[in-house]
């Protein structure tokens, strides 16, 4: 049999995937699934969006510029000029969502065997990135007594080599929900142009900020327009995840044009769906005023409801939608399958994503769960109260 490569072996598996298996089969056997485990929002779809691909008057499905519609990124451009963002369209290539921006970020600024420096836990994929880009992820660990801040930024001087390309964050985390502060996107500002580096923030979740929190983006920061590169995504945004639309921007000329030759030998981004991204850009504030009212309801009563289980830690979040909760297990990998596969509570059960593959560093996040509070609130007490029965009966 001929032999898989080495590369595709140490692909990590997805920790919020892998245990769909068990979620399907838990459905088969007649028990409801609360799927805790996955940033798939229940807010609908702006209908603008929608209607702009009922309504599309299209004869031949062609290729789009290799960068995206020329329309899509001028609109988008003064879309960030409108919160203060100064980019301007020739800033932007229009990207098969986030994850292939993060890929073209890596691809064309780390060579493999070089290094990138991450604060875990972080969003798992980016490990799945590294590993395709033959990029070495070092990791500066941030902890749940903190909230997930920052780590010092004389931690990230100590881990930086010859080898060390970038510093990649985002903002607000996936999937600890913290939102860096200005001072701390200031630090990590001064340390890339100190030493040289790439600064990648994965800033996706921009609008979602809680009680007067406010977002600071690296592209507002004066001095580092060389070192700056964003990604950014509609998935969250306009609860548009299907659509795989997202973008790579920067100021920094020789980054973007190798970009483009990425963007180039993918052909181009989708065309129905920059149509529905574009056209989701006319959607009023209202809808955000609503999304983020309902967020903030949801967090407070998951965090409420976590607090109430003897022995689980969480970190308030201060943005996203996402939070880690430290549970009284020792292997929170085995418990949340078993959940699924033999636990249920009156014919119910929920579904986590075990947090130990949002980190890269050996046997940490053992006993953490990261907890997506996408659910209405009266299913996210019901999941809360399955699992405190479960935490009741489960043998370690």
């Amino acid at each position: 049999m001929p032999k898989i490569s080495n590369k595709g072996q140490q692909m990590p598996e997805s920790p919020i995937r892998k245990l769909v298996p068990y979620s399907e089969i838990a459905k088969k056997n007649g028990n409801k699934v609360y799927h805790l485990n996955i940033g798939q929002p229940d807010i609908k779809t702006p209908e603008v969006a929608l209607n702009a691909v009922k309504n599309a008057d299209i004869k031949i499905l062609e290729y789009s510029h290799s960068a995206g519609f020329e329309s899509y990124r001028t609109k988008l451009a003064l879309s960030y000029q409108k919160i203060g963002l100064p980019i301007n369209k020739e800033d932007i290539i229009i990207t098969t969502g986030g994850s292939e921006a993060l890929l073209f970020a890596m691809g064309s600024t780390i060579d493999a065997g070089e290094e990138i420096i991450i604060p875990e836990p972080f969003y798992a994929n980016y490990n799945g990135f590294a590993t395709a880009s033959g990029v070495k992820v070092v990791p500066v660990i941030s902890t749940i007594d903190t909230g997930f801040a920052l780590p010092p930024i004389s931690e990230f001087e100590k881990l930086i080599t010859p080898k060390t390309k970038a510093i990649l964050i985002c903002n607000p985390g996936n999937p600890t929900g913290y939102l860096y502060s200005e001072t701390e996107i200031q630090q990590l500002a001064a340390l890339v142009k100190k030493h040289d580096l790439f600064l990648i923030a994965d800033e996706v979740y921009r609008e979602f900020t809680y009680d007067g929190y406010k977002h600071y983006s690296i592209m507002d920061i004066a001095g580092i327009e060389e070192n700056a590169i964003m990604i950014d995504s509609v998935s969250k945004r306009y609860s548009m995840c299907g659509a795989r639309i997202g973008c790579i921007v920067s100021k920094n000329k020789a980054l973007m044009a190798t970009a483009m030759k990425f963007a180039q030998a993918r052909l181009s981004p989708p065309t129905y769906e920059q149509i529905a991204s574009e056209a989701a850009l006319d959607t009023p504030q209202s809808y955000f005023d609503e999304v983020i009212t309902e967020y903030k309801e949801r967090r407070d009563t998951l965090i409420e409801e976590l607090n109430k289980i003897p022995g689980v830690i969480v970190a308030t979040p201060k943005g996203a939608f996402y939070c880690i909760a430290q549970l009284p297990v020792n292997d929170a990998d085995h418990f949340a399958q078993w959940l699924l596969e033999s636990y249920n509570y009156n014919k119910e059960t929920v579904m986590v994503a075990p947090a130990a593959g949002f980190y890269s560093s050996p046997n940490v996040g053992k006993n953490e769960v990261r907890i997506a509070y996408v659910l209405k609130k009266e299913d996210l007490i019901k999941s809360v109260q399955i699992l405190g029965e479960a935490l009741k009966v489960y043998k370690n």
